[in-house]
């Protein structure tokens, strides 16, 4: 997928959020990464036209089959659907 943002930071593994821009739980997952001070890269699913959005989705359903946002896959193994401060901190070794 090439339409994603990459956002500079400390590693913590390869973290990808699928988000929407107009989401408030995902502009806090990105904020919560932010002031973490992550690596990470995103992708706003509704940003996308086309194929794009639908490759995305289909993608998002391998994680999450609601494809509900905001869905954050770590170190492709484990998938954070929503906001969950204590549970993303968790599994980024971030407490």
């Amino acid at each position: 997928m090439d339409s994603y943002t990459h956002v500079s930071g400390k590693n913590h593994g390869k973290i990808f959020l699928y988000a929407l821009s107009t989401c408030i739980w995902c502009r806090k997952t990105k904020n919560l990464l932010n002031s973490l001070g992550v690596s990470y890269d995103y992708c706003d699913v509704d940003q996308l036209e086309g194929d794009a959005q639908s490759e995305t989705e289909t993608e998002i359903m391998k994680w999450n089959p609601k494809v509900s946002f905001p869905t954050l896959v770590i170190n492709d193994e484990k998938c954070i659907t929503g906001f969950d401060e204590a549970q993303i901190r968790r599994e980024l070794g971030i407490e």
